[in-house]
């Protein structure tokens, strides 16, 4: 029974994490790029019926991942062999879903008017906390799939650094700049650098 438990929050997981993930991405690299683009009319239909049904798939898909993810943590253990992969891919994931409830949705009520606030000092916070995200998706996957799948020959040093690493990007998130993820390339190749720097840090510090 306890096997068929984390099963299901194992599938749990990952189901609710492709969603996220998928949304957070459709975001950055579809829906954003459109609305640069988009006539005024399209854009404001959009942003009335779309904008918002995505980010209710979104903020809830976040939830499920991380709920289900800190259970697994809990229940099967951090601690051995792997554990550097999986601290580090956790603290990515718990900094994005952080991320989206207390950054990116707040300013998007602002964005869409369903709350008061100002429009696009709302919309560069959620943009800059979304662009982050989309950063820290790479290791946070490396993270995810080194834990069982990769071993990693680091040591602790290499595990402080890396986690400080992501840790410095959240407070970029929080009060920095986008700098090259302004467009989608960007975030991409910056996400991808991020991924190899902390396979480094992991395995070879």
């Amino acid at each position: 029974m306890e096997y068929l438990v984390e099963f299901i929050f194992r599938y749990i997981h990952v189901i609710a994490g492709i969603t996220w993930i998928g949304m957070l991405y459709y975001f950055n690299f579809v829906q954003t790029e459109y609305f640069k683009e988009a006539e005024a009319d399209a854009k404001k239909d959009a942003m009335a019926k779309l904008a918002p049904r995505a980010l209710w798939w979104f903020r809830w898909g976040a939830m499920l991942t991380f709920i289900s993810g800190a259970y697994l943590l809990h229940k099967v253990g951090a601690f051995g062999a792997t554990m550097p992969a999986i601290w580090v891919g956790a603290l990515a994931g718990t900094f994005m879903f952080l991320n989206v409830w207390l950054i990116i949705w707040p300013a998007q009520q602002v964005v869409l008017g369903m709350k008061e606030g100002d429009g696009p000092s709302n919309a560069a916070k959620a943009g800059l906390a979304s662009r982050t995200n989309t950063l820290l998706s790479g290791p946070m996957l490396l993270g995810m799939l080194a834990s069982k799948h990769l071993p990693l020959a680091g040591s602790a040093t290499g595990l402080y650094i890396a986690m400080g690493l992501i840790v410095l990007l959240e407070i970029n998130a929080i009060v920095g700049k986008q700098g090259p993820m302004t467009t989608v390339k960007g975030v991409i190749h910056m996400s991808l650098l991020l991924t190899v720097v902390t396979w480094a840090l992991l395995n070879f510090v």
